[in-house]
Formats: C-alpha cells, structure tokens, sequence
C-alpha cells in the first residue's frame, strides 16, 4: 500500500507542471467581460520634437491578444488612439522562437543575444542600453514594471547577465544601473539574499527613497525613488486595483521636471504569465490594466506635445487564437495553442512625434535605433 502510494506521489509530481503551462492547450475557453474599460478619444500630436519617450510593453502580447481584449471590452481600447503601427521580428541571436531576454536586450540595446541573456551580446559582453545612453544626455530615466525585477525585461534595461535565472546578481546590478525611478516587485531578491547584503540600504546611500506604500510614493516630490512593492511579482490587477497606471503617472511626474528629458520603459509583465498557463480571463484582465495605463500616458503625452510613446511587445505567448464570440455581450471564446511562446511578429504602435517612423515591417532591434534617433542619443 505504501508502495502503491509513493508511485502515485511520484506521478503527481510529474504530472502538475505540465497541467500549469498550457493547461488551456487545444480547448476553448469562453469569457464574458462584465465591467467596460474606459476608452477615451485622443489625439496624437504630430508636430512637437521629440524630447521624451515612454517605451511601453505588453510580455507576451500579440495582435490576437489585443483583438480579444478589444472584442471583450466590446469594441474599444484606448490603444487604438495610435496613427501609426508596425510589425516587428522577435527572433534571436541562436533560437528562432525568442524568450524575454533576449528580446528584452534586443529591445533595450539594439543587438539579437543568446536566449536567456539580458544585457549582454551574444559572447557575454555587457551592452549599452536606452536608459545608460539617454543619462548620458542628462536626461532622467524610469522602469516600471508589474513582475520582480530581476525578470528579464526590466533586467534587460538595467542589469547585465549570460543567465537570466541570476536573481541576486541582476537585482545587485541595479546599484550602478543610474536609473532614476524604478518600481516593481522582487524585494526578496534585495534584502533576503544569500550574499547577506542589503541592497535597499545600498540603494538608499546612493540617494534613492524607498516607499512602501502609495502615499509615501505620493508625498515625494523629487529625487531618485526605488518603489519595491511585492516580495515576488505584484499582485493580480484585480488585487493590486490601478498600481500600474499610479506608478506610471508618479514616474511621468518625477521624471518630466528635468527639463533636458527622460525616457521611461513600461511593462505589463503579467500578460506573459497568463499565456503560458493558458489563463485567458486574467490574460484579458492584465490586458485592459495595460490598456487604461496606455490611455493615461496618451493623455499625458498628447497634453505634452513633445513625448512619443511606443508600445509593442517582446514576443508572442500562449499561440491565442479568438475562434468565437459576442461583440454586443463582451464574449469571446479563443483557444490556446501552446503553453510556450511562439514565433509571430508582434505589433508596434506609436503615438505622438515621430509616431510615422514606426510604421513598416522590421527587426525588434530596429525599434531601439529610432528611438535613439528619435531622442537623439
């Protein structure tokens, strides 16, 4: 009988995490979105010079994904503000289907890497990334994300690692990274470590104020911040309500009062977690989180007249496809096709100054040299 139960034990281990990835493989999912998002009507500058850029990614997002979203929020997202979009190639440096690494750096350095890399070329060398250039011109920098942050994207900005699993050493990369606001979650990679250092007091040295809260990020007015909210990723939106879009005005705030610039990256990290698991409900969710966040920085930059903003994704996840649905009632129905990422070209969109530069079809390392063209770096 022991026996018995030790083999089921053993089963059970090697079954769940196959059921965790791609637990929607093949099957259609139905979801009725009962709340509308917000769509606001705004129009994109088109005549100021690029003095700010907010670069904006959805982990995992795809034009399929967009399509539900916009099918469940019946009809409207705010992205569709956008004049201009493109299509970008999210292949890299030694796989034809990419992870968040390597499409991050290709993002943030303008250079293909080896899969699971962030920051570093193919032979581990570390690169040059939008927010070390854009400093180099005195202009302010930002980072906010909702996963740790020593998860590849944000690591691809400000870190520098052949393996993107180094938890530790990328959060230590951030002392000497120079970027001026950066929220997200991960404070057990800071002050939990195995090195036994503190690397939220070390943060605070250098002159960063660390708030734990929303009303302590709300009462400071200026200064270098370090906002780590969760001790892994940060909740669920329907958990953590509007921190996205909170952390991404406070950021816009601190960061426009420079008056040389800034540039400030943005990731709804979460839309890649919930392709893998074949989730679409909260895929739809962190979506329209991402979303309401787009229209608020629209709104910003379009109040600015000299802020592009560029939205896109590092690649493709879950393989989504919408095979049904009801636009009038909010449903759609689609069908997951893996539980991995996939290799479809994912969208570019652009919005303010400059947004014309976006348009055609081009690699994922195109869109870090507009933008540095664009900024002038």
């Amino acid at each position: 009988m022991m026996r018995l139960c030790f083999v089921l034990f053993v089963c059970a281990l090697l079954i769940c995490p196959a059921m965790v990835a791609g637990q929607g493989k093949d099957r259609e999912i139905k979801v009725t979105w009962d709340k509308e998002s917000p769509v606001k009507k705004i129009v994109s500058p088109t005549k100021g010079k690029v003095k700010n850029v907010v670069f904006m990614i959805g982990d995992g997002m795809s034009l399929m994904t967009m399509y539900s979203t916009w099918a469940a929020n019946r009809g409207k997202l705010n992205i569709e503000n956008c004049r201009c979009v493109g299509l970008a190639k999210t292949y890299c440096y030694d796989r034809l289907i990419t992870d968040s690494g390597a499409s991050g750096t290709a993002l943030a350095t303008g250079h293909k890497t080896r899969y699971h890399s962030v920051g570093v070329d193919p032979d581990g060398k570390p690169l040059t990334t939008l927010t070390d250039l854009a400093a180099v011109k005195n202009k302010s920098t930002g980072v906010v994300v909702t996963c740790r942050l020593n998860d590849a994207t944000p690591a691809a900005f400000c870190a520098h690692n052949s393996d993107r699993e180094q938890a530790e050493a990328i959060i230590a990369d951030y002392v000497g990274c120079g970027v001026d606001f950066i929220f997200g979650g991960g404070k057990r990679y800071f002050c939990e470590r195995e090195d036994g250092r503190d690397i939220m007091e070390e943060m605070r040295a250098l002159g960063y104020r660390t708030p734990e809260n929303k009303e302590q990020l709300d009462a400071i007015e200026s200064g270098k911040v370090l906002a780590v909210w969760a001790d892994h990723d940060l909740p669920r939106p329907a958990e953590r309500g509007e921190m996205l879009t909170e952390g991404t005005l406070k950021a816009l705030e601190l960061l426009s009062r420079n008056k040389k610039g800034f540039f400030l990256m943005v990731e709804a990290s979460q839309i890649d977690d919930y392709g893998h698991s074949n989730q679409l409900r909260p895929l739809v969710e962190e979506v329209l989180d991402f979303d309401r966040t787009i229209g608020k920085v629209f709104e910003w930059a379009a109040a600015d007249g000299n802020t592009l903003v560029v939205v896109t994704a590092d690649h493709e996840t879950g393989g989504l496809t919408l095979v049904g649905g009801d636009l009038e009632r909010g449903e759609i129905v689609g069908k997951f096709s893996t539980g991995s990422h996939s290799g479809v070209m994912v969208p570019v969109y652009a919005f303010g100054p400059g947004a014309e530069a976006f348009t055609g079809i081009y690699e994922n390392t195109d869109i870090f040299e507009k933008i540095k063209s664009l900024l002038k770096l």
